[in-house]
């Protein structure tokens, strides 16, 4: 089995920063492609963005510039630098992770989710 535990969100001002951290343990081989999504109240839940195992990005335009993933593959960890929030980006944020596992098969892994919430 392997777990996600995402960490991170809270209550920012507009303007504002937060990191989210996503850390994947368990029965893991290697981790291959790793992402951030999100979903508002009443929304489908949509890409933010992803992160290949070369370091590879991809934003949702509507978060360019704003927001940074990142990976450390030692730790089997994805983060999400936030900065310049706005009320729009209120949300909960999942992290996903797409892992070989130890019996070499290959499936998606979610986090629980974390809320974001942008407000003055």
């Amino acid at each position: 089995q392997v777990q996600l535990v995402e960490s991170g969100g809270g209550l920012v001002q507009p303007g504002g920063s937060l990191r989210l951290s996503c850390a994947a343990s368990g029965s893991i081989f290697r981790v291959n492609a790793m992402g951030w999504y999100r979903q508002a109240p009443g929304k489908q839940r949509r890409l933010v963005a992803t992160i290949t195992t070369g370091g590879s990005t991809n934003y949702a335009d509507s978060v360019k510039g704003r927001f940074t993933i990142s990976r450390d593959n030692a730790k089997n960890t994805v983060y999400l630098q936030m900065n310049s929030l706005k009320p729009e980006d209120t949300a909960v944020y999942f992290c996903k992770q797409v892992v070989t596992t130890t019996t070499l098969n290959l499936r998606d892994y979610w986090g629980q989710g974390t809320q974001v919430t942008v407000s003055s």
